[in-house]
């Protein structure tokens, strides 16, 4: 069949088997380019299918020669309906591990069950041993606790209404926007879904299991952003469930001294997401940032991120970390010399000079990339079909 992308909204409900592919073999040319480093050999990545946690998987596979297992919850292809873009990037992975000897087995399913958490421990003990680098990088907009409660999350402001401009992406224009706040049961509901509460029950069954290495260390991923999006990140919602989520590193941190084990959270740079596409703000925000970045020469994206984080912040003899104990590859984003032209750019920017101070194409051409179309080199004329197997998956 010919998969072509429908966009309803800011959704895509299709994926490109080959682009998705393509995406996948760019980033590890990326890592392969940079040379081999002294990192981890026998690694965790829960939520390994897109984002941050693919590029992790990547970035530990193909420069460190580190065995992975993943954890996503993606869906295949059923029909003439196409898998989901991470369903696509996790075969592509694996089936380049494999090209170089690399062990590599994925695990579908909701990592916030205890039975994904029985299944990994038991494919660890029988594979692996133990792991000595577990990358937490699970993004969902819900969660089924331990206590059986599905709790959903929000991105709202606290305490009274926020208002500020954002970017009609479809429309290409600006437009003013009015976020109103949240109640007290949905700030505590979205510190349940994004904080650290998840983490740690994974490092405990981990740890209790007896499948973790000497020295060894995680990471969480997360976001603080410029004062323009305050309202809507780190003082909103998002924010207190970053700050629970920063705490419970510390919590894992000291859970984990009897092997010296050590728990991070990396802060990292603002990228285009299908989430946050439809947040109040952040997508004039991030088309302002792109466009300076890339003149400046600046601009990274995911495995640009992770690669560097690993090689230089955090797989070295001592961490480099912030005044919070955070790790930061948010360094470039709000460098000084970025944020004051955010500053001057930010009240200026309207519909008219759009096009002019804010990278529309390049916000749109990653989000297509995100679900294996508009990527280089592919032939989206030619039939294919959307049935891809992954190979560790029964």
């Amino acid at each position: 069949m010919i998969i072509e992308p429908k966009v309803r909204g800011f959704i895509c409900t299709t994926a490109h088997p080959a682009g998705c592919a393509q995406n996948v073999k760019n980033q590890i040319a990326y890592v392969k380019g940079k040379g081999t480093f002294q990192g981890p050999k026998k690694v965790l990545v829960l939520g390994a299918s897109t984002g941050y946690g693919l590029s992790s998987r990547i970035a530990a596979a193909f420069g460190s020669r580190a065995a992975t297992i993943g954890v996503g919850f993606e869906k295949p292809a059923s029909g003439n309906r196409t898998a989901s873009a991470g369903w696509y990037n996790t075969a592509a992975f694996e089936q380049e591990a494999a090209k170089e000897g690399l062990y590599a087995k994925t695990i579908i399913g909701d990592a916030f069950s205890q039975e994904i958490k029985e299944q990994v421990i038991e494919l660890i003990r029988k594979d692996l041993g133990k792991v000595d680098f577990v990358v937490y990088s699970i993004a969902a907009p819900r969660r089924t606790a331990p206590d059986g409660k599905t709790y959903t999350s929000v991105l709202k402001p606290i305490g009274k209404p926020y208002s500020d401009k954002t970017i009609d992406l479809k429309n290409r224009a600006v437009v003013p926007v009015t976020a109103q706040p949240a109640e007290q049961q949905e700030i505590e509901d979205t510190v349940k879904v994004m904080g650290g509460e998840d983490w740690m029950l994974w490092m405990d069954a981990l740890a209790q299991a007896d499948v973790l290495e000497e020295n060894v260390k995680t990471v969480a991923y997360s976001y603080i952003g410029p004062e323009a999006t305050y309202p809507l990140y780190r003082l909103g919602t998002i924010g207190k469930a970053k700050e629970d989520l920063e705490a419970s590193a510390k919590k894992i941190t000291e859970a984990l001294a009897s092997k010296h084990g050590s728990a991070f959270v990396s802060v990292n740079k603002a990228l285009v997401t299908q989430a946050s596409a439809a947040i109040p703000v952040v997508p004039l925000y991030i088309t302002l940032l792109f466009k300076l970045m890339k003149e400046l020469g600046l601009h990274e994206d995911c495995i640009a991120q992770m690669d560097r984080l690993f090689r230089e912040k955090l797989f070295i003899a001592s961490p480099i970390l912030d005044e919070e104990g955070r790790l930061r590859v948010d360094d470039w984003e709000l460098n000084p010399e970025v944020q004051n032209e955010i500053k001057k750019r930010w009240p200026a920017v309207c519909s008219e000079n759009l096009e002019e101070l804010a990278d529309i194409q390049g916000y749109w051409k990653d989000f297509y990339n995100l679900f294996g179309f508009e990527v280089d080199s592919v032939d989206y004329s030619q039939d294919i079909s959307p049935l891809v197997p992954i190979s560790s998956v029964s």
